[in-house]
């Protein structure tokens, strides 16, 4: 039988398949005869008679149309966020990225503007972050960020990456509006860069920097450089920010290049450990992740303890690795490369993934303790993996005023592989917190 009907004459032959034809071409042939008609009625016939045939046929090419053409334009930033994982990506070049504004007008710590102390190369600042899968990453916008908080206090806490961050924030704000320093701590050498806060009167926004490098209380090193020990007390939260809590709406946790060098560490008065103590102390040995773990769960359940309803969104940032690589902090050719790595160029990944996973960790247990109704949400700053691959953006030598300036030498200057320029990679943090603002509750 195959693709042919039984002829109506059973005596006839099977293999006289008489006058039927197969379906495909039936349906070729009734396209055929249902396109001369259509031409026939278009050519041949009067309007009125046309439209009234046609109509049906245009309605259904107009509901199609229609149906097309409603569908969604480029992603919300809700959208976005969603369908985004701006953990993973490569730097991609883009001529003139991050040249958004002038660190000089912004307050800016010296150390961190580089085109001021005399960086020739400024290719550093033609690279942009592309998100795996091909999601965009969507440029600063200061008007959005701004919409974003309006009315509300936006505090960065922790040690001088998160500083690195806050001053970023403050430079692409400030280059699009109007803004007021309200406060800055005062003092010889770094001290003025310890706690700060900036005003943006357009959007009633502050946006405020406390030092903090362990989260929580310490004191010895973190208070003056010429102390050799940090002490750490895990159960309390630093004081100034933690008077603060109650006003303050969105926060952003960065925390953990101090506790891996080391500390003491104190549960009241009493001594629980210690990371990297000289031998002849005697401490019990706690590694850096278990304080760091401590640390931030006590400075987020401080944050969820005060806030009484109020919306606020805590924001964890995970940790940004240094690009010294063996070398020695001293050492003219570290950091000295003018490039993103390529994605397998150099794995870092065993650097910063034991701290990364206590952030998310902490994240996780955060949410599970709140629950669903909680007025808190907890959100996690991903950075790790974005940093990493960006030696070329940090000061370097340049975090001095031209050091090859006049026949300086360079022997001994120390160079600065941790933080990055302004403006520079750091940027882009931003663009992802922005990112996670916009996103609904």
């Amino acid at each position: 039988m195959g693709a042919y009907l039984q002829p109506l004459d059973h005596k006839a032959s099977s293999k006289n398949p008489g006058c039927f034809l197969s379906k495909a071409t039936c349906a070729w042939l009734a396209c055929g005869f249902l396109s001369l008609a259509l031409l026939h009625l278009l050519c041949c016939s009067p309007a009125g008679t046309q439209r009234a045939a046609l109509s049906p046929l245009l309605q259904y090419i107009n509901n199609t149309y229609s149906f097309v053409s409603t569908v969604p334009g480029p992603p919300s930033a809700e959208e976005t966020e969603r369908s985004c994982n701006y953990a993973v990506g490569n730097w991609v070049w883009a001529p003139g990225h991050a040249r958004r504004y002038n660190a000089t007008e912004c307050n800016a710590k010296e150390s961190h503007d580089c085109i001021r102390n005399g960086r020739p190369d400024t290719g550093y600042l033609d690279w942009r972050w592309q998100p795996a899968g091909g999601c965009p990453l969507p440029a600063f916008d200061a008007a959005a960020f701004l919409s974003a908080v309006r009315g509300k206090h936006v505090a960065f806490v922790g040690d001088s990456m998160a500083r690195n961050q806050a001053q970023s924030l403050i430079c692409l704000l400030s280059a699009a509006f109007p803004y007021r320093l309200l406060y800055r701590d005062t003092g010889p050498g770094p001290r003025k860069h310890n706690f700060w806060r900036y005003a943006f009167p357009d959007y009633d926004v502050r946006v405020s920097f406390y030092w903090y490098p362990f989260l929580v209380r310490a004191t010895g090193k973190a208070e003056d450089e010429r102390v050799p020990y940090n002490h750490v007390h895990l159960d309390q939260p630093g004081d100034r920010w933690a008077a603060d809590a109650d006003i303050i709406d969105v926060a952003v946790l960065g925390a953990a290049h101090w506790l891996l060098n080391g500390a003491i560490y104190y549960n009241g008065s009493v001594v629980i450990g210690a990371h990297n103590a000289p031998a002849e102390m005697n401490y019990t040995g706690i590694g850096y992740a278990w304080p760091l773990r401590v640390a931030y769960r006590a400075a987020v359940e401080r944050l969820m303890s005060t806030a009484g309803g109020r919306p606020r969104t805590v924001v964890l940032a995970t940790f940004s690795p240094s690009h010294f690589e063996g070398k020695s902090t001293n050492d003219p050719t570290a950091c000295a490369k003018t490039e993103p790595y390529k994605e397998g160029e150099s794995d870092m990944e065993w650097l910063y993934r034991e701290v990364r996973d206590v952030v998310y960790d902490e994240a996780n247990a955060a949410r599970a303790r709140s629950g669903n109704d909680s007025a808190t949400r907890i959100e996690v700053l991903d950075v790790s993996k974005l940093a990493s691959m960006r030696p070329d953006g940090h000061p370097g030598l340049y975090m001095h005023d031209h050091p090859f300036a006049n026949g300086k030498t360079t022997e001994g200057m120390y160079s600065d592989c941790l933080h990055f320029c302004l403006p520079g990679p750091v940027d882009t943090f931003n663009e992802i917190l922005l990112q996670i603002l916009r996103k609904r509750r």
